[in-house]
């Protein structure tokens, strides 16, 4: 498994890709409202990127039809923009991506539309909470899987299970690289490759709650869980330099 180094030259131009991630984000945070459809979401992602200068790297990777992943209640990632309005009660994933200057930017957050249920904002919290999580406890020399038994060991301690078959990734001049980096343990946690000093990888917590066997919908595309209940997903990329994990997809 070859991870690259990234050297600051390098570094700086994912910041600048992960910046543009973050802008993103807020924009459509702060402007998404009541009745309006998922592809008209994508369609504001998608110029606003453009607008920064970058490309939507989302668009037509392995032949996805979007710039940005809409995934709305029990989609957990990878929701395909169509003509649903999302309503209030609604949560709704956002994932998107990034090109510019040859290097990659990739990130996601849940949201809610209008006021949710306390059961929701919970769901919700359990993925943010363990990115952060996991990113706070990060340590050059401790390993890849060491990471992964974090991020379970969290999401099972709030009462959810992660999705399984799915998973982060390493970044840079593609929109994913070596290492994977799933949610949850196979194998044990001292095992595989090591964290160190100029890599840049994307974590992401997706959780279910109760079954995180996937389920791909008709469309190719659309994740959701066996249990056809709502799902969370958030996810940061995250490179190590002077020992510590510095978040590049952060305003």
């Amino acid at each position: 498994m070859a991870i690259a180094l990234r050297k600051k030259k390098e570094l700086d131009k994912l910041q600048v890709a992960g910046s543009i991630v973050a802008k993103t984000l807020k924009y459509l945070q702060e402007n998404i409202t009541v009745g309006m459809t998922l592809k008209e979401i994508d369609a504001m992602g998608e110029d606003f990127i453009r607008s920064l200068g970058a490309e939507p790297s989302f668009k037509g990777l392995y032949g996805f039809p979007a710039s940005v992943c809409t995934s709305l209640n029990e989609v957990c990632i990878h929701g395909v923009p169509t003509d649903i309005k999302v309503q209030e009660g609604d949560i709704l994933g956002l994932d998107l991506g990034t090109k510019i200057d040859g290097y990659y930017g990739d990130g996601a957050v849940t949201i809610p539309i209008g006021n949710i249920s306390k059961e929701d904002e919970d769901l919700i919290a359990c993925s943010k909470d363990a990115l952060y999580y996991a990113i706070e406890n990060i340590k050059v020399g401790m390993r890849f899987k060491e990471l992964t038994a974090l991020l379970e060991t969290f999401i099972l301690g709030r009462g959810y299970v992660p999705l399984r078959d799915f998973c982060g990734h390493g970044i840079g001049k593609k929109p994913h690289e070596e290492p994977n980096i799933p949610n949850y343990l196979e194998g044990k946690p001292k095992q595989g490759p090591k964290i160190k000093n100029g890599m840049v990888f994307c974590i992401e917590p997706m959780v279910c709650q109760r079954s995180g066997k996937p389920v791909v919908w008709d469309d190719k595309w659309s994740v959701v869980s066996e249990d056809g209940l709502k799902s969370s997903h958030y996810e940061h990329t995250v490179a190590i330099i002077d020992n510590k994990a510095v978040i590049l997809t952060e305003i």
